[in-house]
């Protein structure tokens, strides 16, 4: 499922590519949605909450969208090929001269003011004007006994870590992604470190978290097959989380201990 910064940065693509124009045609390809006309509405502005996509019209409506694990929108010029089959898509919005096109991407169509029945459970977005480490911790703290990896996953505890951002936290702060939340030495640390990790991300598509901008040193043990970039053992993964939501979790024996 994509992080918070991959979101941030697709509502700005969509945000500069469509707002302030009028939709000229519309095909929102979801069996809910395959009457509604959105051509004629002007877009306001799309903007990102969590892992959620805005997109709000003059017509008091916003065309919801989360790309869910494998979606994207995609934006060019009207008449340019897709890079993607069009079976995939499930929006197309068309101006006089720009085309964004929605591929696989869950749809909703609503009144603006009413906003919050999609992402009013969301605790505080990582990358919004809201931001909020204190209350983030205190909900994180909610259930200390809960595992770290599952707790940061968790949208309605802070908005926008991924799994990506969960490994490489847990990495960074020495701690297993099955230890308990309460095993965090200094979880208001950690979600500093969060919040700023996104921040110098949400830029780019090719996100780093060691710093480095070179192939295979970019993260510290997502993904990693070989040893570890800080002490050499080697890595270890394994699918972690409730049952029927297991995701993948990479972690170092030597630098992560895991617990009893």
């Amino acid at each position: 499922m994509p992080e918070g910064d991959t979101i941030w940065l697709t509502a700005r693509r969509l945000d500069r590519a469509l707002s302030g124009q009028l939709l000229d045609a519309s095909d929102l390809r979801v069996p809910s949605l395959a009457t509604a006309d959105l051509s004629g509405s002007r877009v306001l502005a799309t903007v990102a909450r969590g892992k959620h996509l805005l997109t709000r019209l003059d017509t008091g409506l916003t065309l919801h969208s989360h790309l869910v694990m494998e979606g994207h929108w995609a934006v060019h010029p009207v008449g340019s090929r897709w890079k993607r089959p069009a079976f995939q898509a499930r929006a197309v919005l068309r101006t006089a001269t720009t085309e964004a096109v929605g591929f696989d991407v869950r749809l909703d169509l609503g009144p603006t003011d009413e906003e919050d029945a999609w992402v009013g459970h969301l605790g505080p977005d990582l990358l919004g004007d809201d931001w909020d480490p204190d209350e983030a911790v205190r909900r994180l703290l909610a259930d200390p006994d809960r595992p770290i990896g599952e707790a940061l996953l968790d949208q309605s505890a802070l908005a926008g870590i991924g799994n990506v951002y969960k490994v490489e936290l847990c990495f960074l702060f020495g701690v297993h992604p099955s230890a308990p939340v309460s095993a965090v030495p200094d979880l208001r640390r950690l979600v500093d470190r969060a919040h700023q990790l996104l921040l110098a991300n949400r830029e780019r598509f090719d996100r780093t978290t060691t710093g480095e901008r070179r192939a295979g040193r970019r993260l510290w043990v997502y993904g990693r097959r070989g040893p570890c970039l800080r002490c050499g053992t080697p890595i270890r993964r394994e699918e972690l989380g409730p049952p029927g939501r297991e995701r993948p979790s990479y972690w170092c024996p030597s630098c992560q201990p895991q617990p009893a």
